[in-house]
């Protein structure tokens, strides 16, 4: 018996020896497509999970054209802070790390991409705002004035470094983005100058040149011939040297989870706008038919998604301001009508608010609103105004049914005998009444005139063929 219990303690005292020689998981996240609200989510809570689960490396796996500034900086923020280290990989083949993943790139504690893909092209965009052009050329003088010429005649070098637009609020941004892309390039030890060219230039590396420049660490085929490589490189987290332990750990992908889908689908701003509009107009029939109640939560739903969407999206407050003011003329047409001139006026607010909705930046980066939608919301909108102008006009030309005009003309009974003052019955309601001539009960009269609660009345005279009979 005490060899057999001897053997148990053993085997448990050798148990957390052997967990502790297993490698930590190496988490694996991808973003595929454009730097979105919804894709920093989940590359954010994917290095917190990682962290929580004390991962030996996280993959993060990108295929991007580039995307809004604020989304990107968020994952840099993470990637900078996380006690996890971070390797991103260009892959698979044909993908590519423009714009806003060459900055991601270069935060990253190790940059690696497979054959056949690219990185760079990122000077930062602003639709809407072009760069200055140069003045055209006239006859026998070159392009550019004399700019282009030194004193004795002999064309001037171009400057590489020189931005690609000209106006000030281009070179802002990108003297910014130079900045910002040489600090991360000097903290992870990679070729700065190549990274300032890929700002102010715009020029982009195959992988191979990439590594050649210093601007990559290595190449890899896929993510387990990149773990691999990576077992015991040093890198430095958090102020200390640490050796990676990949090979041979266990590969864990988090997929996206039904959050950051859902984030995916209403940080689009023509989904949001929908949504807004959707919210709005159901709340609008709710208080105006009180007790549908779907209307009512379908409206408060979408609403509450929309607010959401827009202060994920870099919008522009005067659009959306002008869109609440569009949709109050539309309203108060309903309730005052002016005959189209606040539908109008609304339906222009509307259309003028939507197309300035969204910041350049994310028009820059895909998320822009799409001109049939814009279309299609206005032609809504101008639908409700002309129902609301043609229910207006209609119930102009009816006839008075209630109030004091109504009264004027109507019939009534008598209800008892009298000379001169006495009881009549007009609108199933008792009047008391002024006659100039004496009536008799049963006899009709009609109404003349009002004074207060006192009507004036004559008797209606009978038809000839009543008398006969």
């Amino acid at each position: 018996m005490w060899l057999i219990r001897l053997c148990r303690v053993l085997l448990l005292a050798g148990w957390p020896l052997a967990a502790l020689a297993a490698p930590a998981p190496v988490m694996v996240l991808t973003l595929d497509g454009a730097v979105s609200p919804a894709t920093a989510d989940y590359v954010v809570r994917g290095i917190g999970q990682a962290a929580d689960q004390g991962a030996a490396l996280v993959v993060l796996k990108i295929d991007t054209p580039g995307g809004l500034d604020t989304s990107m900086r968020k994952i840099i923020r993470e990637i900078l802070a996380s006690p996890v280290p971070v390797a991103t990989f260009v892959a698979p083949g044909g993908a590519r790390a423009a714009s806003a993943g060459t900055y991601i790139l270069y935060a990253s504690h190790v940059a690696a991409m497979a054959p056949a893909t690219n990185l760079g092209a990122a000077t930062p965009v602003q639709i809407g705002i072009g760069p200055q052009r140069e003045p055209e050329s006239t006859p026998g003088k070159p392009a550019g004035g004399d700019r282009g010429k030194q004193k004795d005649g002999t064309a001037k070098e171009s400057r590489k470094s020189e931005p690609v637009a000209k106006d000030a609020l281009t070179r802002k941004q990108v003297h910014d983005a130079s900045a910002y892309i040489r600090g991360l390039a000097q903290l992870r030890g990679r070729n700065a100058e190549w990274g300032e060219r890929a700002v102010r230039e715009a020029v982009s590396l195959s992988a191979e040149e990439a590594r050649k420049l210093k601007v990559i660490d290595v190449i890899a085929q896929d993510v387990n011939d990149l773990l691999q490589k990576l077992d015991g490189r040093r890198v430095t987290v958090d102020g200390t040297q640490r050796a990676l332990k990949t090979r041979d750990a266990a590969v864990v992908e988090l997929e996206p989870d039904w959050r950051s889908r859902l984030l995916a689908v209403i940080a689009d701003p023509n989904v949001a706008l929908l949504l807004m509009m959707i919210g709005i107009y159901g709340m609008i029939f709710e208080f105006s038919n009180p007790g549908y109640v779907l209307p009512g939560v379908a409206g408060a739903i979408c609403l509450l998604l929309a607010m959401f969407a827009f202060q994920l999206l870099p919008i522009n407050y005067a659009g959306l301001g002008l869109i609440l003011l569009g949709i109050a003329f539309i309203v108060a047409e309903a309730f005052m009508p002016s005959f189209g001139a606040l539908g109008i006026g609304g339906v222009i607010a509307l259309v003028i608010g939507a197309v300035i909705l969204i910041e350049p930046e994310a028009a820059a980066a895909g998320y822009q609103m799409m001109l049939p939608l814009v279309i299609g919301i206005s032609l809504a909108s101008a639908a409700i105004v002309f129902l609301i102008v043609a229910m207006a006009v209609k119930a102009r030309g009816r006839p008075v049914v209630s109030g004091h005009e109504e009264l004027i003309g109507a019939t009534g009974e008598v209800l008892d005998d009298f000379a001169h003052e006495g009881w009549v019955r007009a609108h199933s309601e008792n009047w008391w009444a002024r006659s100039a001539i004496p009536l008799a009960r049963g006899q009709k009269v009609r109404v003349v005139a009002r004074d207060g609660l006192m009507l004036q009345v004559t008797p209606v005279a009978e038809r000839p063929d009543a008398e006969q009979s």
